[in-house]
């Protein structure tokens, strides 16, 4: 039972969960090394120094001799470096864009290098070849895990760290930044802060900055495992971890990141048992209860409740001015997104417009809301080829 309510998750549990793999995500010949970027010192927008700071990054496709044919691909929330390919053939999924990202495909890695890399305060702490300095990390001034003392960090600081990144390899200005969610804040950042490196943006399903009621559901998101007695006050590393919250943490967000279409077409009013009416108990569970309460479990397992925490408050501090968006733009959104609404992201595009920024938009339908962002961006393939070919 457990097992086909998996499978009827599996679509969306790909983008947010990472367990089931979709059919397209599964085929990737394209093998991805997962390599670490160090810093020995970072300041952040705060103030605040992070001794030894480490980020995971994957690449694929060859720096022409110009180092012009760069492409970066920022992530999403829940998501890691591996947007692309696989790390050994062997791998059951392949990252979550795999199916634009490769040769010979939207974003030819015969024609671009392709990077991307882990963010500070990465959820996945405990997912394998996920790199990341964080919440979870050793402070190396104390010898044990910074806990809550971890400074603050905000999208603005995810950007400067892949700076870092890209001017260690000799790049001068990228072809493309490109990213969905959290990635497209990152992408408006990019061009925000470093408008002179980045030749033209393609941020997907998000806005510049969050709004009033954004910045309260991402409180939402996290407030669950403040109420988990194991959290502690951020100090549970080496003993029970908030398990209990961060699965209730990960259930409101896999809820709103989808839509009512998608829950209605997939689950309807069945019972997760046939033979357990959920009239008949307390305890008998819908399907999409019991769905999502395995998606979630699953989840938990390989990630930090404090890095949620942080990465809620990284969102809530996002705020790129639209005005310095000089980059031209092509803004891709779900009409049903429930986490950044249409109307938003519309009057968005139109203020990095009126600074006379060439701008387009194209939108992402479908069943998933917020998801569509990353189950169904192929719908505008050829839009965004176009759009890199310029």
């Amino acid at each position: 039972m457990l097992r086909a309510l998996q499978l009827a998750v599996a679509k969306f549990v790909c983008a947010l969960v990472l367990l089931s793999p979709l059919p397209a995500l599964a085929q990737s010949d394209l093998i991805v090394e997962k390599k670490t970027f160090s810093i020995p010192s970072y300041t952040t927008v705060g103030g605040a120094t992070i001794k030894d700071v480490k980020i995971g990054w994957q690449s694929a496709g060859t720096l022409n001799a110009d180092k012009s044919n760069a492409i970066l691909i920022t992530h999403f929330f829940s998501g890691t470096s591996h947007a692309f390919g696989k790390y050994s053939k062997d791998d059951k999924a392949a990252g979550y864009w795999d199916y634009l990202i490769g040769p010979g495909k939207t974003i030819d890695t015969n024609k671009y290098f392709v990077l991307s890399s882990d963010t500070l305060v990465n959820l996945n702490v405990n997912a394998p070849n996920v790199v990341t300095t964080g919440p979870a990390s050793i402070n190396p001034d104390t010898g044990k895990p910074y806990g809550m003392s971890f400074p603050v960090v905000s999208i603005k600081d995810f950007v400067r760290v892949q700076k870092a990144l890209i001017d260690s390899l000799g790049i001068k200005k990228l072809h493309a930044v490109m990213g969905a969610s959290m990635g497209a804040l990152q992408t408006y950042e990019w061009a925000a802060t470093y408008p002179e490196a980045v030749d033209r943006i393609v941020p997907v399903i998000g806005t510049p900055g969050g709004d009033a009621f954004l910045i309260e559901w991402l409180n939402i998101w996290a407030a669950p495992i403040k109420l988990d007695p194991n959290w502690n006050g951020g100090n549970y590393y080496g003993g029970k971890p908030p398990s209990d919250g961060l699965k209730l943490a990960l259930k409101i967000i896999t809820l709103q990141a989808n839509h009512s279409d998608w829950a209605i077409k997939t689950f309807g009013n069945a019972p997760a048992d046939p033979a357990k009416d959920p009239a008949a108990a307390m305890e008998n569970q819908f399907k999409i209860e019991a769905a999502i309460d395995a998606a979630a479990a699953a989840r938990a397992a390989t990630s930090d409740a404090n890095s949620l925490i942080y990465l809620a408050k990284a969102n809530q501090l996002a705020n790129a001015d639209p005005a310095r968006i000089k980059a031209p733009a092509l803004i891709l959104y779900a009409p049903t997104d429930l986490v950044f609404y249409a109307p938003l992201v519309e009057e968005a595009a139109r203020k990095i417009a009126a600074g006379g920024t060439a701008v387009e938009t194209a939108q992402l339908p479908g069943p998933n809301g917020h998801l569509n962002g990353v189950l169904a961006v192929a719908q505008q393939a050829d839009k965004i080829k176009a759009f890199l070919g310029k």
